[in-house]
């Protein structure tokens, strides 16, 4: 990072960039992009050594990794879904009351014997000894899935990756069952899907998140503070 040079990460698209930025303007702070909505870079007017970059909010989490971020506003649920080394150069410095979602497990309606992750074992295993194959399971959240899936004794499913609407895998033969985040519920009970009683794997919201490497620098802890109010 530029010397004194302060990077905000805040998200390119979607209600969470709206939600972010309306935080900035309640705090009088004004954004400046050059060429409108669609531009990647800007800056505050009030603060003439802030950058402020417009990434995705994967991507946001993955800067802290490479040490290109001071600052920056993304899910919680990214942040987890990270690697352990990424994880552990970000400090979560406020928790908003928006962004709300959780990621849970989800299963075709039709499964009617199937009710909890331990009835999902059984699943997992039948599949292995009759079909010789192994459960599949579609999602945007690999690690976060493998680990609480591990942890409810489940071991014997395969990951699919999932790039668009994960809601369909079941339905296009590209997956048994999905893992997805969800706000309501009411996307998965379109696309007859149903969340197991106990497959809430977590629950996320949108954060303010700081590199371990810049929390004592005093630019960032003042926007910090002033940010934290919303």
């Amino acid at each position: 990072m530029t010397k004194n040079i302060i990077n905000i990460g805040i998200p390119s698209k979607g209600r969470l960039r709206k939600d972010i930025l309306k935080i900035f303007k309640k705090n009088k702070l004004n954004l400046i992009s050059e060429r409108g909505e669609r531009d990647l870079l800007g800056s505050i007017k009030q603060l003439k050594n802030v950058k402020v970059l417009y990434l995705h909010a994967r991507e946001i989490v993955e800067r802290f990794g490479d040490g290109s971020l001071d600052l920056g506003f993304s899910g919680y649920d990214l942040l987890k879904e990270s690697e352990i080394n990424i994880q552990n150069k970000i400090s979560v410095s406020k928790r908003y009351d928006f962004g709300k979602a959780t990621l849970v497990v989800a299963i075709p309606d039709p499964w009617i014997d199937v009710q909890t992750v331990a009835d999902l074992e059984e699943i997992a295993f039948e599949f292995k000894d009759k079909k010789k194959k192994r459960l599949r399971v579609a999602t945007k959240y690999p690690n976060l899935t493998r680990e609480f899936l591990f942890s409810k004794g489940v071991t014997q499913f395969k990951l699919v990756g999932s790039l668009g609407a994960t809601e369909a895998y079941p339905f296009t033969g590209s997956s048994e069952i999905i893992t997805d985040i969800t706000s309501t519920g009411e996307t998965l009970k379109a696309n007859n899907l149903r969340i197991l009683k106990d497959g809430e794997i977590l629950k996320s919201e949108a954060c303010m998140m700081i590199s371990k490497s810049s929390v004592k620098k005093p630019e960032v802890k003042k926007l910090v503070k002033l940010l934290s109010k919303n």
